[in-house]
């Protein structure tokens, strides 16, 4: 955990902004990706899901990029509440001007009974960077209320292969300070835009023991999903593709997980899963509380 909190930490304060505007910009890949894996579809979903909310979490909230998304389709009066181990700071400063909004330093593994309960928990691209994810996950669960909603995102397990280089390079660049790994991840990043460079599409057959599933796939995505993470997107500049190839390979706690074991915390946790989501990437998780919210009618 000390080598992926230091790993946090120098990615947020090196990179405050990463990815803020992108993710509150209607129709990037960015925000397009939160609001469809989610199962929200377009801005207007995410409106609409959070009208009946009046406390929501973010547990896990980096810069604070999502929190703003949340606050920013929250209806009004609605309380938004950030809690990061590393980065508080870095999404208080970017959160300055929300009235609404209020960010705790925490961890998602310690007593967070002081936040108090909320009806919608948003905790995506956290989890599997704690080092114990089920536990986690029930610790967050204690906070919601009846009738509330949590969902998650975590890495899915992945192709033989990328499974392979993944492992590979996080222990080969784990000893390295931000600098150095920043330049690793940039020469990362660099193969990413070469690829996507080519815009050709190759069409593959299924060959299950490597994992591949038949399809058409840009030559980038096909190398990006099956053999090696090498992020890149157009959206954003060299820095920021850099930083988020950074996030995936330095980080030494960074667990990949299955449908079923995800299913199964929310089951454990007494959670209704009103929502089930997997591409090549991640698991997201939408489950409810039973039960109805207080003032409100029964379900």
């Amino acid at each position: 955990m000390v080598n992926t909190a230091r790993s946090f930490h120098d990615k947020w304060h090196q990179n405050r902004d990463l990815a803020f505007r992108q993710t509150l910009t209607p129709g990037s890949d960015i925000q397009t990706w939160i609001l469809t894996r989610n199962g929200w579809g377009d801005p207007d979903g995410l409106t609409e899901f959070l009208r009946p909310r009046r406390r929501i979490l973010d547990a896990g909230c980096g810069n604070g990029r999502v929190t703003a998304l949340l606050a920013r389709h929250a209806p009004a009066g609605a309380e938004l509440v950030g809690v990061d181990l590393t980065a508080a700071d870095v999404a208080r400063e970017n959160l300055a001007g929300a009235g609404n909004v209020v960010i705790h330093e925490g961890d998602l593994l310690g007593d967070l009974e002081y936040l108090g309960d909320f009806d919608f928990i948003y905790c995506q691209e956290v989890l599997h960077h704690t080092r114990h994810p089920a536990v986690a996950f029930a610790n967050v669960a204690e906070r919601l209320r009846p009738g509330g909603e949590y969902a998650i995102y975590v890495y899915r397990r992945k192709a033989p292969v990328r499974e392979f280089t993944d492992d590979h390079v996080r222990a080969a660049i784990a000893g390295m300070p931000y600098e150095q790994a920043m330049e690793f991840s940039h020469r990362i990043a660099e193969v990413g835009r070469q690829l996507a460079a080519i815009g050709a599409d190759i069409t593959v057959p299924q060959i299950d023991e490597l994992g591949i599933e038949a399809g058409t796939y840009d030559v980038q995505r096909f190398v990006y999903h099956f053999f090696a993470k090498c992020f890149w997107s157009d959206e954003l500049d060299a820095e920021a593709n850099a930083a988020i190839n950074y996030d995936w390979y330095h980080p030494q706690d960074c667990s990949r997980h299955t449908l079923d074991e995800v299913v199964g915390w929310y089951a454990h946790a007494g959670l209704e899963v009103m929502h089930e989501h997997v591409d090549h990437y991640g698991i997201t998780v939408r489950g409810r509380r039973p039960g109805h919210r207080a003032g409100s009618p029964p379900a």
